[in-house]
């Protein structure tokens, strides 16, 4: 698909976002260990991520296309880090109840792999299972790396499959050692230098 607007969406449509996340996420490996009750996932999944949303909306920027099948969250890492989201243990337990610990345990192998250059961090692309491998993913991406590329600045992210480590791979990201959930489900910690193709 060619020609997809991409705009940058405020505070209003938070929780629209989160709920894009959670329905494209709902069957990776890595959401079938944090939330192991298939019932209750997306629900988990939608409340965790509307605080990561919330804090992007004030801290970083959130892109979408304009039918809103696709969602972009980043947030620009430098020396002088934003706050972490306000009450984020509270509303961490609020948001994932009985699965809390495992967010957590989520939380803290992400920070111990996140490198410490500036760079944009994707937190996270979602697509629409409908619309996925039809160039939507793609088109968020090329429309932030503009930025990017034009700004001389690195990209972030931890792929959760091999699928969008692949699409990222083709997108310039270099892919290092995975790192692991308790039941073995991997992350790609992946970056991309400006300008790379």
């Amino acid at each position: 698909m060619t020609g997809l607007t991409v705009e940058r969406l405020g505070p209003a449509e938070t929780r629209a976002v989160a709920e894009r996340i959670a329905g494209a996420f709902h069957d990776l490996a890595a959401t079938r260990w944090l939330v192991p009750d298939a019932a209750k996932r997306e629900a988990v999944l939608a409340d965790n991520f509307e605080i990561l949303v919330d804090h992007a909306m004030r801290h970083g920027l959130v892109h979408a296309t304009a039918d809103r099948s696709g969602v972009a969250v980043w947030f620009p890492q430098s020396g002088d880090p934003a706050p972490p989201p306000a009450d984020y243990d509270e509303r961490l337990a609020a948001a994932c109840g009985e699965w809390t610990e495992r967010f957590q345990h989520l939380d803290t192998l992400f920070e111990a792999h996140h490198p410490h250059d500036d760079h944009h961090h994707l937190a996270f692309l979602a697509v629409a299972p409908q619309r996925q491998g039809r160039g939507v993913g793609t088109a968020l991406l090329r429309h932030h790396h503009a930025a990017l590329d034009a700004a001389g600045v690195p990209a972030y992210l931890e792929a959760s499959s091999e699928r969008s480590r692949d699409l990222y791979a083709r997108h310039g990201y270099r892919v290092g050692e995975p790192f692991r959930l308790p039941d073995g489900s991997p992350f790609y910690p992946m970056w991309r230098e400006p300008g790379t193709r």
